[in-house]
């Protein structure tokens, strides 16, 4: 079991201290004895320690600052949600495969902001001009909230903040189960709750520094008592050898603990493994051994929206991929709902 995140280091913007928040995590961070730096900005983060890219990199994984979002815009945020709402960016995980991996470029470091009250105020106007039609929130586009919140406790204020929203809905996905502070959060069934679960072969090979399964799945079981409306997002969804055992094997590992009265809300989420050229650079880079397979002749390459194409399984492989997940997920979760293959 890994234990709750403790940066190693902390960077602050000086206006951080402005906010309740920022005074909060500066007094809890000296009294744990982390150094803290001063940086004018939380996107000019420099200097962190190390004497090469590879050690870098990874004191930067560990490395939390703590700034104030200046942007209020929110990015639209397909399929999940109509908005990303921007609570924290980065993450400690190790996913070789993840998208943050180019999204982050040269700021592996993890932000949290402090003005939480402007964040949700933002929020609030976007809710306010699609009312009365209701607007879903997606916590974590750039980020593991989950994975800092014990700390912050930001994603248990938006909970509660958007529990009393009329027309918001939150959700977010996690592959942490530190969730313990979440669970009397007044949510009033507004928010979606979502583990990010894999085969054991992917979690073991490529998700480095995340819960093991078991504990992810004992977790949503207490999520789902706590009376949050359930999810889990398998991605991603990766062809190796055994691949059809390893997934049924996870279904099988969920079907066990999940018990029938916790059921009648679940969804699932499919996401098939894919990369870009740009992608493929920084994995390679960051993690040099990796066993991940990113051969473009394997791949159909699949146009963009925004010019930048994608690497994904070919047309038969995909169509595979969703015959074998709907039929498990018919034999072992008949009344639960997959929202989308991509």
């Amino acid at each position: 079991m890994i234990p709750p995140f403790v940066p190693q280091l902390v960077y602050m913007e000086p206006r951080a201290l402005e906010y309740p928040l920022g005074e909060q995590l500066h007094k809890k961070f000296t009294d744990m004895g982390i150094e803290i730096r001063q940086t004018t900005s939380h996107n000019q983060v420099r200097n962190i320690p190390g004497k090469n890219h590879f050690q870098q990199y990874r004191v930067a994984k560990s490395t939390l600052v703590v700034g104030v979002r200046k942007t209020l815009k929110f990015d639209t945020s397909k399929p999940s949600a109509e908005y990303a709402i921007p609570l924290a960016t980065g993450c400690m995980g190790h996913c070789q495969y993840c998208y943050l991996q180019t999204t982050m470029g040269s700021k592996p470091y993890i932000r949290t902001y402090v003005n939480t009250d402007e964040i949700f105020n933002a929020a609030d106007e976007y809710m306010q001009e699609r009312a009365p039609k209701e607007t879903r929130f997606e916590a974590a586009c750039t980020s593991d909230i989950v994975g800092i919140d014990h700390l912050t406790h930001s994603l248990k204020k938006a909970i509660e903040h958007f529990g009393k929203s009329e027309h918001g809905k939150l959700r977010f996905v996690t592959k942490y189960h530190h969730v313990d502070h979440l669970l009397d959060a007044d949510h009033r069934g507004k928010t979606r709750f979502r583990f990010s679960i894999n085969a054991d072969y992917v979690i073991k090979h490529f998700e480095h520094g995340t819960s093991p399964l078991n504990e992810r799945i004992n977790a949503a079981v207490k999520v789902a008592k706590a009376g949050y409306p359930l999810g889990f997002i398998i991605a991603p969804i990766y062809l190796h050898e055994g691949w059809e055992k390893g997934y049924y094997t996870m279904f099988e590992k969920l079907n066990k603990k999940l018990p029938q009265s916790l059921r009648q809300n679940v969804t699932f989420e499919l996401i098939q493994h894919r990369f870009t050229k740009p992608a493929k650079r920084v994995i390679q880079k960051n993690y040099p051994m990796t066993k991940l397979e990113l051969d473009e002749e394997k791949r159909k390459y699949k146009w963009g929206k925004y010019g930048i194409g994608k690497y994904v399984y070919q047309t038969q492989e995909q169509e595979m991929i969703q015959e074998t997940f709907h039929r498990y997920k018919d034999e072992f979760f008949p009344e639960s709902k997959i929202e989308y293959f991509t």
